[in-house]
């Protein structure tokens, strides 16, 4: 089963390995990624997540990209939104955008 995962998750889950063992060029590349642009810890992000998840037009993947990016204008949740197959209307993305203002 496919999971998406915000660049918190991303980067909680490599912090936690590299106290283990040494990570892969890869994984240190992700690894700064995640610390760069992760904008939200773990908990925040993941809460973030789920309460976009109730709306019933947002898949798990496009409340990740929403969570990483935390858009804070109408024309940023388009953007999100412009190789989706459904068109969102203006009354769902300022529902978007009021959640995302709870955790900025």
């Amino acid at each position: 089963m496919k999971r998406y995962l915000t660049l918190a998750e991303v980067k909680d889950i490599l912090s936690k390995l590299v106290e283990e063992r040494e990570l892969t060029l890869e994984q240190k590349y992700a690894l700064k990624h995640a610390e760069d642009f992760a904008k939200l810890n773990v908990e925040d992000a993941l809460k973030l997540k789920e309460e976009l998840m109730e709306l019933p037009f947002i898949t798990e993947r496009i409340a990740v990209k929403i969570v990483d990016i935390l858009p804070q204008s109408p024309e940023e949740v388009r953007a999100i939104f412009f190789k989706e197959p459904i068109t969102i209307n203006l009354e769902d993305v300022q529902k978007i955008l009021d959640i995302v203002k709870k955790y900025i």
